[in-house]
């Protein structure tokens, strides 16, 4: 057996990762495993759009996919309001259960 003062058995024999250390390497796996949004061309972006306004007339559920750096978010229900000047529909899934999704984070929408 090789003694603990020769060679690299000092360093070897006594490595401890700190709390603070382990987290930061936790929180650093994770930005690396995020990912960038999709890139929509015009006529994609007509054709949510056009589901987002038929839902909001018709009053007709509505499946949107909404884009997440980690895992996109799929929400069902029917377009209540459309606010113009922030780009945002609310979206009402039950009762009292209702999100607000910006519009370009809408990757897809399914009638």
């Amino acid at each position: 057996m090789a003694s603990k003062l020769t060679g690299n058995g000092i360093f070897e024999g006594s490595r401890i990762i700190l709390p603070e250390h382990r987290e930061a390497y936790l929180n650093e796996m994770s930005v690396q495993e995020r990912r960038g949004k999709p890139v929509l061309d015009e006529q994609e972006m007509q054709l949510i759009e056009e589901a987002i306004f038929e839902s909001y007339q018709e009053c007709k559920s509505i499946t949107l996919t909404v884009f997440n750096p980690f895992d996109d978010e799929e929400l069902r229900g029917v377009v209540t309001s459309i606010d113009k000047p922030s780009r945002r529909i609310k979206l009402v899934r039950g009762d009292e259960d209702y999100s607000w999704p910006r519009i370009e984070e809408i990757i897809k929408a399914s009638i």
